[in-house]
């Protein structure tokens, strides 16, 4: 077997990283969480990269709530 063999499985394997990617990074985030972080894996899936990138410069969409006494 040669070398060149793997190119095409190496290629796949990369697509299918970066396809994944954006959707481990959402589930491992901390900015979001319950139904909110639902909707934006839903968005990412269905819309893709556009939705990750929207993540990133609007999530949360609503600020918590602090449970802090001052």
């Amino acid at each position: 077997m040669e070398n060149s063999d793997f190119g095409p499985l190496i290629i796949m394997g990369i697509v299918a990283l970066a396809w994944l990617a954006p959707i481990i990074i959402i589930l491992v985030s901390s900015k979001t969480t319950g139904g909110e972080k639902f909707a934006w894996l839903l968005a990412v899936f269905f819309i893709s990269w556009f939705a990750w990138i929207f993540y990133f410069l609007l999530a949360p969409i609503k600020q918590r709530n602090s449970n802090t006494r001052e």
